[in-house]
């Protein structure tokens, strides 16, 4: 077995038992009595501000007054008449910059009501009961296709399967699930919760999801338009920026989201490569979690680069917390200017970087930082339109998702507004779905 200190890329640099403790849930789950205890301090506000920054509107005061009165099923239901897929947003959700931040408590006392660690007690608890609380209205004879099975594919598809519709799900991928499959940290989502939850949200029926399946190589808009009463794209964003910097194809460098993408699908994580000195490009949630499983899996020296302030960065204050907590080191106005190695990278040179109200500039300074693996992380791009209008790098869209065809509604990280976070695409998702539903039957 190779240990931390073993140079380059290496697996297995951390016995099982030790992966397997550091990799276990990053939060235990509340038991009843905990969660108890926890929904008594919720004020129950009537006009409750946490509502307000949710952004699927969640009833949150209601849910939690019905965990402390002891039925924590009611409280699911509250939670997925809004957000179908609030299991697995009570475990990735930046809850600390949203309704925790907004509660009353963490105003009055610096310590805000756990909504999240509660949302997932009372979902956890339904889902458990292996009974979907959903029946579906009488058939309507529309079909619908969604392209990408992400959380605004699978929120859009569920949504419109309840009115009746029959969905055919089509994704690139060999799993559905999008990003919360395949693109977040494997200790916010254990024990396969994602493709659990997959399987739960099938289970309104009238749903088909074919995987393999890719806008642009395997479909066509034209075909899509063609053989449905309306399409939904939740494709993501399937690209990464490059680093613009010399030596950027060397060995050993390679994207962030690929690297979380093979430690989440991995059965032996002794058998996943990282490196003994490791540097991660980025500021966002994507570069924490690369940088922090990096560590977990046994790297001696992980850094997080970033080329603005810590300010600036779109990762929480939390998530930074939680990294600098596991041993990464965090090193803000450093962007990188060269790799070096022969053939596989040794080193990174970075440049550190100021601005003085002109916008970013280099100042001409830089500092090597020893490197064998380089993760990137700064962005990712939309690498399939289908034809469509964009506004910036992504698909144009007004109102509840109507792209610049007509039929045609997008929404996720594909679409213009909006933030890039799981539980807006869920948002985003049935918004569409009630669009294209009050458009199909006549309504609108």
């Amino acid at each position: 077995m190779s240990s931390p200190m073993t140079p380059g890329i290496a697996a297995a640099r951390l016995p099982q038992e030790m992966l397997a403790e550091n990799f276990d849930d990053l939060h235990a789950p509340y038991a009843p009595h905990e969660a108890a205890v926890a929904a008594d301090r919720c004020y129950f506000c009537h006009d409750a501000p946490c509502v307000t920054a949710c952004p699927t509107d969640i009833d949150i005061p209601l849910f939690i007054r019905q965990i402390s009165t002891g039925t924590p099923e009611s409280a699911a239901k509250t939670i997925f008449d809004q957000n179908i897929l609030g299991g697995m947003c009570a475990r990735v959700c930046p809850t600390e910059d949203l309704c925790e931040q907004a509660c009353v408590r963490e105003l009055a006392e610096g310590k805000p009501v756990e909504i999240g660690r509660l949302q997932r007690h009372a979902t956890d608890t339904l889902m458990a009961k292996q009974r979907h609380p959903y029946d579906r209205a009488p058939e309507t004879g529309k079909k619908i296709a969604v392209v990408g099975a992400g959380p605004a594919g699978l929120a859009c598809a569920h949504r419109l399967a309840m009115h009746g519709h029959d969905v055919t799900i089509y994704d690139a991928e060999a799993k559905a699930g999008g990003l919360n499959e395949f693109g977040i940290a494997a200790y916010k989502s254990t024990d396969d919760f994602a493709a659990r939850e997959v399987d739960w949200l099938m289970g309104i029926g009238g749903i088909e999801i074919k995987p393999g399946m890719r806008l642009g190589d395997d479909l066509t808009m034209e075909s899509l338009t063609h053989c449905f009463d309306a399409v939904f794209l939740g494709v993501g964003l399937g690209g990464v920026n490059a680093l613009r910097a010399d030596g950027e194809d060397k060995g050993g460098v390679r994207d962030a989201v690929d690297f979380i993408k093979d430690l989440r699908q991995t059965d032996d994580l002794t058998a996943l490569p990282v490196g003994r000195d490791v540097v991660v490009i980025g500021g966002g949630m994507t570069a924490v979690d690369a940088a922090v499983q990096s560590k977990l899996l046994g790297a001696q020296n992980v850094t997080i680069a970033y080329r603005r302030g810590r300010d600036a960065m779109s990762a929480s204050e939390y998530e930074q917390d939680l990294a600098a907590s596991k041993g990464v080191r965090l090193m803000f106005n450093a962007q990188p200017v060269a790799i070096h190695g022969n053939g596989a990278v040794r080193e990174i040179e970075l440049e550190y970087t100021s601005d003085n109200g002109t916008g970013l500039k280099g100042t001409g300074e830089t500092i090597r930082l020893a490197a064998d693996q380089v993760f990137k992380a700064i962005g990712q791009m939309l690498t399939t339109d289908g034809g469509l209008n964009l506004e910036g790098r992504k698909i144009a869209v007004t109102g509840a998702g109507r792209t610049s065809q007509a039929g045609v509604w997008a929404g996720g990280d594909c679409a213009s507004g909006g933030d890039d976070l799981t539980v807006t695409a869920v948002a985003e998702g049935r918004d569409a779905a009630m669009d294209i539903h009050a458009t199909l039957m006549g309504s609108t």
